[in-house]
């Protein structure tokens, strides 16, 4: 069994939740993110609360989502994701997903990413990111699994881990 990830170390005060994450559309597709982690996992993402934007924006884990687009743009970056990648939430809410790894890594990151599509999630991942500030680190264990509505519709994927 992989080992929790949920078990990050706290990082002191957060941030407010930045304006961004609360416009409907966007605050209801980071919802989806903690929705369909509790679904394909069986445990909840953050602690239960009636604001999961806030739950998940203020989590000791790293939590950070992109879309479907042919190219994913990450849409969500938590307090601990923009720390880790050492970038503010305009600059990674315009950013391929694909840029969080160094070009020789891409193609193992897809292979990651092929395997998720295929099988919901996994939670052995583990792997080199860069911060946009070019600082290599390692990530892992993480969590990286499907965002999937109700209706089983794909909305993008999604990866937790401990910074």
């Amino acid at each position: 069994m992989a080992s929790d990830p949920r078990s990050g170390s706290g990082r002191g005060v957060t941030p407010p939740v930045p304006a961004l994450y609360r416009e409907p559309d966007r605050a209801a597709r980071i919802a989806l993110v903690a929705e369909s982690y509790a679904r394909l996992l069986g445990r909840p993402l953050a602690a239960e609360s009636a604001d999961v934007v806030a739950a998940l924006w203020a989590s000791p884990l790293a939590i950070l989502a992109h879309g479907t687009e042919a190219d994913p743009i990450f849409f969500f970056g938590n307090a601990a994701a923009l720390a880790a990648f050492e970038t503010d939430v305009d600059a990674f809410t315009h950013m391929p997903s694909r840029l969080s790894a160094e070009a020789p890594l891409r193609e193992e990151r897809q292979a990651l990413l092929d395997r998720v599509t295929a099988n919901g999630f996994i939670d052995d991942y583990a792997g080199i990111r860069i911060s946009a500030k070019g600082k290599r680190f390692r990530i892992g264990p993480a969590v990286v699994w499907n965002l999937m509505d109700a209706e089983g519709r794909r909305h993008g994927q999604a990866a937790c881990f401990a910074p």
